[in-house]
């Protein structure tokens, strides 16, 4: 006989002895459930087994290759491909081109490879319209508009896919959970399923899912856990572009980007990113620069603007797009206490050029100069590419794969780099000491034609630059 012993969160696991519409730890809404527990420690019976133990050298790793989608971009993120038996997430806004983006890759693995697409969310003749416009008609592309989980297990035993793709999981429902399709017991329940039939069937899986306003993935936290790949398509509505960003992969490398132009014909990969995030103007203006994050693998230039205005407001205004708003934060405190910039009773306006996001603590030093360059109205040196993380002390902090950083915006035509002392490992070494001295204000012929010069701090990096 089953007995009520309190309330758990379905998302972190909080317990509490009563209902509550709030959880206390995650702070999500309407995640706490009602727990129940048997009586006493049950031991689980010996059952059947579906495969022997093996030693661990006779595992065969040939069956956990990737193999390629067709779509170059998506296989940067991928890792390779799409590995049998795998399961991947991907999440975004509504009409980011999901759908689009996985039509276009299931079309052309249909040419090898039986797929099946099970849409919950749009009618088969939708689906089918899209596909005549982005031309994904193939003969081994079967098409199946389902909410019910049974009825999707039986497509797949008729169609016996290597691939299957469900837009979304949240649409589906089983019989076997309580609650609607989308909540927490019906998600959880739903993707399990589908995450079993995967590894039993060695069938790839893509799973479409949806994101709150606050960008985070909807539904249960054991969602991503369940899955091997977590991937994260975004971009602005109101432009051409859009990012798939590798959050979790479990075959292959995190926080790599692919880059897509979606247009009236479909999407297509951008092999060459380069150039994409910077604004291409005759003259300087002040409150821009330039940096050069990485972004997994691939170096993309990024130019960072800035906009300091007075007002008479009581509180000044602290608005960025694209960039961590707490670096922001923590970068005017620096430039107010270090260079004593005078910012009280300004508005500052911090963005990024063409929609990217960056978190690269390399980021910090460009987002000052662009301050400092605005406050000023000074525009900083033509041809100039910044990189640094800034501490609070006012120090600049070396960056990892500064040549390859370099080299990229060499490339594009960038003709001046600054960078912190010691980030070419060229300083002097201290007597008895292997570790290395920075040299401010040394210049440093490190590509042909391309001129770097290091400086130790923020009051440095602003002297060599005005």
């Amino acid at each position: 006989m089953a007995k009520k012993v309190g309330y758990r969160c379905g998302e972190c696991g909080w317990q509490t002895a009563k209902w509550v519409g709030r959880c206390g730890e995650c702070q999500a809404w309407g995640t706490v459930e009602e727990e129940t527990a048997r009586g006493g420690v049950q031991v689980a019976s010996a059952g059947a087994v579906s495969a022997p133990a093996i030693p661990i050298g006779q595992v065969k790793a040939e069956v956990a290759h990737a193999r390629g989608t067709g779509v170059p971009e998506l296989d940067r993120v991928l890792g390779g491909g799409l590995v049998p038996g795998a399961v991947v997430l991907l999440a975004g806004e509504p009409g980011i081109g999901k759908s689009t983006l996985l039509l276009e890759a299931a079309a052309k693995i249909a040419r090898q490879q039986t797929v099946l697409y099970v849409t919950g969310e749009e009618s088969a003749a939708q689906v089918r319209v899209r596909a005549d416009r982005i031309g994904a008609i193939q003969d081994r592309l079967y098409l199946a508009a389902e909410t019910d989980l049974g009825a999707l297990v039986t497509h797949v035993e008729k169609v016996q896919p290597d691939l299957l793709i469900v837009d979304s999981v949240q649409t589906i429902g089983s019989a076997q959970a309580t609650g609607v399709p989308g909540g927490v017991t019906q998600v959880r329940e739903v993707a399990g399923n589908l995450v079993r039939l995967a590894k039993e069937r060695g069938m790839s899986t893509v799973l479409v899912g949806h994101v709150t306003k606050e960008g985070s993935i909807a539904g249960p936290r054991t969602l991503e856990h369940l899955v091997d790949v977590v991937l994260h398509f975004e971009g602005d509505r109101h432009s051409r572009l859009r990012m798939v960003r590798a959050i979790k992969n479990r075959y292959g490398p995190v926080d790599e980007v692919g880059c897509f132009d979606l247009h009236e014909g479909g999407i297509e990969g951008i092999a060459d990113a380069s150039g994409l995030f910077v604004s291409h103007r005759a003259e300087p203006v002040p409150g821009t620069c330039v940096t050069v994050t990485l972004e997994g693998t691939r170096p993309l230039p990024a130019e960072v603007q800035a906009l300091v205005a007075r007002t008479e407001a009581q509180q000044p205004r602290r608005s960025s797009s694209g960039l961590d708003t707490y670096r922001v934060t923590m970068v005017l405190a620096v430039l107010e206490r270090r260079l004593n910039a005078k910012l009280g009773g300004c508005d500052v306006f911090t963005a990024t050029v063409g929609g990217i996001k960056l978190s690269d603590p390399a980021v910090d030093l460009s987002v000052m100069l662009a301050v400092a360059s605005a406050a000023g109205d000074k525009a900083l040196p033509p041809g100039l590419v910044v990189l640094g993380e800034v501490g609070l002390a006012g120090e600049l902090r070396p960056v990892r794969d500064v040549r390859r950083r370099l080299s990229e915006a060499a490339r594009l035509g960038f003709t001046r780099a600054l960078v912190p002392a010691g980030s070419l490992d060229t300083g002097k070494k201290r007597d008895g000491d292997r570790s290395l001295v920075p040299v401010g204000g040394r210049s440093t012929k490190l590509i042909p034609g391309f001129d770097v010069v290091e400086a130790d701090n923020v009051w440095d990096a602003l002297t060599h630059v005005t």
